[in-house]
């Protein structure tokens, strides 16, 4: 069985350790990882993410190889989002379809965010995650 995507488990481990009180600096940190959507890239084709308190959209897109290209698109005014988006970016890169659908549906919980920010926030952090991992699926079949 395939697992996540080491980068993506290393991050993982990462927050896991860290002391509860410097998670949320830690987080926020990934905020800035997610480039601004490029001027030829529209929303059209891109999901939104409903659960999330901004306006948040997504696209997931399996090449040939089944490696997966994430886009997102969140504004600068939610770094709690984009930080969760920049975590799945920066994790998931390089990755096939196989390792992001092993990626647990668990995952900020397992990174100790639970603690660190109010559930409704992990709530839409884990909406992001699986409507990404539901895309891919779809494409890979």
């Amino acid at each position: 069985m395939p697992e996540m995507p080491t980068k993506l488990a290393e991050i993982v481990e990462e927050f896991a350790a860290a002391p509860r009180d410097v998670v949320l600096e830690m987080l926020l940190e990934y905020a800035d990882v997610i480039p601004p959507l490029a001027a030829d890239v529209d929303r059209e084709g891109m999901e939104q993410v409903p659960e999330c308190q901004t306006s948040f959209f997504l696209r997931a897109e399996v090449d040939p190889d089944r490696s997966v290209r994430t886009v997102f698109d969140c504004p600068p005014e939610a770094p709690t989002t984009r930080a969760f988006a920049g975590i799945l970016a920066e994790g998931l890169a390089g990755a096939s379809a196989e390792q992001v659908l092993a990626v647990p549906d668990d995952l900020y919980q397992r990174m100790g965010l639970a603690q660190a920010i109010s559930p409704l926030r992990v709530r839409g952090g884990t909406a992001i995650l699986a409507r990404l991992k539901r895309q891919v699926r779809e494409q890979a079949g």
